[in-house]
């Protein structure tokens, strides 16, 4: 079939918006009309080839749309279902059985592979082929092919123009708290860096009952939300000393740190404004090969604990519909981070995403 789809065509280039040819469903998946797709983060390092993503590919990890048909064998969904779409894993090796999906043995061939684990690809341009199922899915486009494991259904009245991002950036920030550091009620935390996966971060903290929530960037817009969506306290980090800010309030340190950023330095004060005991979640993406340092006694002596956290450890069917609960109930406000883009402004959603003009882009592409 014909579709409309935003292709990465070389290095620290802007997309081109192109017509594509997308194949049907083979066995185990799932077309889907796609509604509207987050831009994260990792779609614009891929883009820049941070991580080794192959070009030309068709990028987009946090669609959300409507089932249209499916493969053989699919039965989880069927067409007419309004799902999210989240990050692929394979089901099959221990880590998937274990019910830690996002550690998949397979994790970087079936999100960054640019093709399926047989090594083709269901996109093609005149004839040529065009590298897509990034993250089981290339969801910028007007309509993706994902995979039976990585569709998720929500209800009918679910919003689904915003809810794309719960695939990846929301449940990353959000179950990095939730399922990974499971915060007592009372207890402190302090999130480096406050864009979309860092504010998701504070609003779960905010439901997990801590009590000392700091939020800490250097854009003051972002600082003054994060307030808003739950931050007790916001420290501009190119005018405070955010560690001994951090200690001053916390009376000694953090129960639990979180760093976004990808920043060596700024994981570093991560880990240093940690109290006894404490553990620093790494949740930041940064270029292959990027190595970071700390104080080996500062950790050994605390006891402080530095724990990488992919996809907020989530297992998506159960997740994601808690968090589509919670944003329901006026809990969870994830429409509060949402700049809207038609798919044809890509190029514009993804420079205001990088110069933090829009805190979480949401490109437009069909109808709810």
């Amino acid at each position: 079939m014909r579709i409309t789809a935003a292709v990465a065509r070389e290095k620290e280039r802007p997309f081109s918006v192109e017509e594509l040819e997308l194949e049907g469903p083979r066995a185990g998946e799932v077309l889907v009309r796609v509604v509207a797709t987050g831009m994260c983060h990792t779609d614009l390092i891929c883009r820049d080839q941070w991580y080794p993503v192959p070009l030309p590919c068709v990028l987009g990890h946090e669609g959300a749309g409507v089932v249209e048909e499916v493969g053989e064998g699919v039965t989880k969904v069927e067409p007419g279902d309004r799902v999210v779409l989240t990050f692929a894993s394979c089901g099959k090796c221990a880590t998937c059985l274990r019910g830690k999906p996002s550690y998949c043995l397979n994790f970087f061939a079936l999100n960054f592979g640019g093709a399926r684990l047989d090594g083709s690809s269901p996109i093609s341009a005149d004839g040529a082929s065009v590298h897509g199922h990034f993250f089981g899915q290339s969801s910028f486009a007007t309509h993706a092919l994902a995979t039976e494991r990585n569709v998720v259904k929500v209800p009918g009245d679910a919003p689904l123009e915003i809810l794309g991002p719960l695939g990846c950036g929301v449940q990353t920030g959000a179950g990095a708290v939730l399922n990974t550091l499971h915060p007592e009620a009372g207890s402190s935390i302090v999130v480096f860096g406050t864009g979309a996966v860092g504010l998701s971060a504070i609003m779960a903290a905010r439901i997990a009952g801590c009590t000392t929530i700091v939020g800490v960037d250097v854009r003051p817009g972002r600082l003054e939300l994060a307030r808003e969506l739950g931050a007790t306290h916001a420290l501009n980090g190119a005018e405070t000393d955010a560690v001994k800010a951090v200690k001053e309030i916390t009376g000694g340190g953090a129960d639990f740190s979180l760093e976004t950023t990808a920043v060596p330095a700024v994981l570093r004060q991560a880990i240093d404004a940690l109290g006894p005991l404490g553990t620093c979640g790494v949740i930041g993406a940064a270029r292959l090969g990027t190595e970071a340092a700390f104080d080996m006694n500062d950790v050994l002596v605390p006891g402080k604990t530095i724990r990488g956290i992919v996809e907020g450890d989530s297992v998506p069917d159960v997740f994601i519909p808690r968090l589509v609960k919670l944003h329901a109930q006026g809990r969870f406000p994830l429409d509060r981070l949402v700049r809207f883009y038609d798919l044809g402004d890509i190029n514009e959603a993804a420079r205001d995403a990088e110069e933090g003009g829009a805190v979480k882009p949401v490109l437009r592409v069909g109808r709810g």
